[in-house]
């Protein structure tokens, strides 16, 4: 009795699929490559999507219109619109993520996807089919189609746990099942749940599974479970429209149409699209619409317009006037953007042409007009902003603060520092040219200018101001402005409307005591004769003790060096770049700050401490000392370890009765042994190691100026 059965729930399902065989033929045989011949659905609406500008068309029979599209990446909107136009068998054949393409709608997708039959025992229950779509199935153009006796499939989102005997929103299923006796009048081409059922699919669904159950079925004591080797089950998603082909013949290779709609999800509603129009898709003349089966827009072309609506320009203008009688029999139709007018004939005497000048140049006037009115705005706006922001700079630099400071306060009088404005020193230096840079330091770069008076000027622009100091910053300024020494830079100004102060200085212009005094590759020798260099000595040193002893409030300069020593056409000194320079209460002996200054000039007291006194100055003003005696630089690129610091080198030297072989040539053939001796003696008291023994800067200036008037011009090798 049970083998009849068998033999009955086969015939069943045999049956079921020998009523479908109208497509049969075609699709049975068929393999994926050959499917792009398959029938298409018919769409109404806008059927005049087009492909971007340069890009191909189609791919075999298959229209790619814009967002999908082919070849380069310019082509498609993102690689979920990507079609691949594949040959096969010497036939085009359009395939998306890897389906055969039949059809490109702008509302679906109509590909080709594998519908499994399984047959043998133990394989009616299980998965049939796991599937992942860049876009959601259409739940309302495809149907799970489940074939075989007693079966029950039903399809779910992948990952969510589910009853198969359950129907609930993220899962549907029918059963299809066989009776006891099987006539082949009672079978129809409609799935009615005998030997084959159909149902609706949820939405949303992009990545899902098809399984299938046998479910045991008693009709009249008669057990109808076929669970023999040729039991056969079938279950798959496919277009509603498409006709059950015979499945006898159909293997895991076999397809039938399915429908995928989509749409661009890159945002989820239209207004969160328009917000950002760099990435909104829609083009002109078009209409955004929400999309029904997940997050996401769709685009139409407004009504009186056809084309691509994805692209900028795709929806053009529909002349409806083209169509017989639009308006009627003795009535002018007049296409207009969108639209269209009807006008009877004894209408046509208004003088419409004229009233349509009007408005145009109506229109082109109000245009300029208001054209005229936003620039002058905007530029309005800007010198504005410009003005703010130089008001922001200018207070922030302390120029408030430096204006009571310089103001005498009986209002009369001259000022002692002039405050530029920043249009001032654009003109002086030809707007900060590249060409009229003529230093740059730690500090900042340092610019020549001319006033209007022609004189030349020497611009600093510093690279950083402290905000926490700008007091500090203002009182030295002030201070610096009132200096008048023959052998330090004289201040003449500043600029505080920029974001950073800008300094102007008097102009020197014969370079760097370091320029003039260190050899280079190939030179001979040093320009500067022994006698000069004593005087360029005994001039810093005077310019030194009158920064410490005989301004109102001593100064620190700390960065002593011979680059920041001037020389002028006749080589008179110029103390300059009183960047990091701090001035102190006549009662303090130090200042307390973060070490600055440069390698090889640094006091080793203040560098270990972080306390700059008026002997640190001392101790840099050493070691230029000895770059005058020797030529060499402060730090030596061909010495190493202790020897690389011309200041420790030296007075190893002097320890151990060397002097004269680190000697520059041209001191030691000019220069007297006793001079050199004097000048190299001092140059080491300068150098102590413990700050409160070395001599203070006037002391040495003092010991300059005897040397100068004992000066002799005996060779120190005699």
């Amino acid at each position: 009795m049970h083998s009849v059965s068998i033999i009955r729930g086969q015939l069943v399902f045999f049956i079921v699929l020998q009523v479908f065989a109208v497509e049969a033929e075609v699709i049975a045989a068929a393999r994926v490559v050959q499917s792009a011949s398959a029938e298409t659905r018919s769409v109404t609406g806008n059927t005049n999507m087009t492909a971007k500008a340069g890009c191909k068309e189609r791919c075999g029979n298959v229209s790619i219109p814009y967002p999908f599209g082919m070849g380069t990446s310019n082509c498609y909107r993102d690689v979920r619109f990507k079609i691949n136009c594949s040959n096969f068998n010497n036939s085009p054949v359009a395939l998306f993520n890897g389906w055969e393409v039949f059809q490109i709608t702008p509302d679906y997708v109509r590909v080709n996807i594998q519908a499994n039959v399984t047959c043998g025992y133990g394989n009616t229950t299980g998965t049939i089919q796991v599937s992942k779509f860049p876009f959601p199935v259409s739940n309302t153009l495809n149907k799970l189609t489940v074939l075989g006796c007693n079966i029950y499939g039903f399809i779910s989102n992948i990952g969510e746990q589910s009853n198969p005997i359950s129907y609930n929103s993220i899962s549907s299923g029918c059963l299809s099942r066989c009776n006891a006796e099987v006539n082949i009048s009672d079978i129809t081409s409609k799935c009615s749940s005998y030997g084959c059922c159909q149902e609706t699919i949820p939405s949303k669904l992009k990545n899902f599974m098809i399984q299938t159950n046998e479910v045991l079925l008693h009709n009249n004591g008669y057990n109808s479970t076929i669970s023999t080797n040729d039991a056969c089950s079938s279950a798959f998603l496919v277009d509603q429209a498409f006709s059950i082909p015979d499945i006898r013949s159909l293997k895991e290779d076999s397809f039938v149409p399915v429908i995928l709609d989509w749409a661009i999800t890159d945002f989820t509603t239209c207004k969160e699209a328009q917000k950002t129009r760099s990435s909104y898709v829609c083009g002109e003349n078009t209409n955004c619409l929400e999309w029904q089966n997940g997050p996401g827009y769709r685009c139409n072309c407004s009504k009186g317009y056809q084309g691509n609506p994805y692209l900028l320009h795709g929806c053009q203008d529909v002349d409806e006037c083209k169509e017989l009688d639009k308006c009627g029999k003795g009535v002018i139709c007049t296409n207009t953007l969108g639209s269209y007018n009807c006008m009877a004939d004894d209408d046509r005497k208004f003088p419409v042409s004229r009233v349509v000048s009007l408005v145009i140049g109506t229109s082109i006037v109000t245009i300029l007009l208001l054209w005229m009115g936003y620039r002058l705005y905007i530029r309005f706006e800007k010198k504005r902003q410009i003005k703010l922001t130089k008001t922001n700079h200018f207070a922030r630099n302390g120029g408030l603060m430096l204006k009571k400071m310089v103001t005498p306060n009986d209002g009369v009088g001259e000022k002692t520092i002039k405050v530029f404005i920043t249009e001032e020193l654009d003109k002086m230096t030809n707007n900060f040219s590249t060409s009229r840079i003529i230093g740059k330091g730690g500090f900042g770069t340092v610019y020549t200018g001319v006033l209007p008076n022609g004189e030349t000027v020497a611009i600093k622009k510093s690279k950083l101001v402290d905000e926490n100091q700008v007091e500090q910053f203002i009182n030295e300024l002030v201070i610096l402005s009132q200096i008048n020494h023959r052998y330090i830079v004289k201040l003449l100004g500043c600029c505080l409307e920029t974001h950073v102060p800008l300094l102007v200085y008097e102009f020197v212009s014969n370079g760097t005591l370091s320029y003039h005094l260190h050899v280079e590759a190939g030179d001979s020798e040093s320009s500067l004769a022994w006698k000069n260099r004593v005087r360029i000595a005994s001039e810093i040193a005077g310019a030194l003790a009158y920064l410490h002893s005989d301004t109102s409030t001593p100064i620190f300069h700390r960065d002593i060096k011979s680059t920041n020593i001037l020389l002028d056409e006749n080589y008179k000194v110029k103390v300059s770049d009183f960047g990091i320079s701090r001035s102190i209460h006549r009662d303090e002996t130090h200042l307390t700050t973060l070490v600055q200054g440069t390698f090889g000039y640094l006091d080793p007291e203040y560098f270990s401490s972080s306390q700059f006194t008026d002997k640190s100055d001392v101790y840099s003003f050493g070691v230029i000392l000895v770059e005058l005696l020797t030529g060499e630089k402060a730090i030596s690129k061909t010495r190493f370890a202790e020897q690389k610091s011309l200041a420790l080198y030296f007075v190893k030297s002097m320890e151990g009765n060397r002097l004269s072989e680190i000697l520059d040539a041209r001191v030691c053939h000019e220069g007297s042994k006793d001079d050199v001796l004097l000048v190299a003696q001092l140059a080491k008291k300068c150098l102590n190691i413990v700050g409160k023994k070395r001599p203070t800067m006037k002391e040495v200036s003092l010991t300059l100026a005897v040397c100068m008037r004992n000066f002799q011009e005996i060779p120190c090798t005699d």
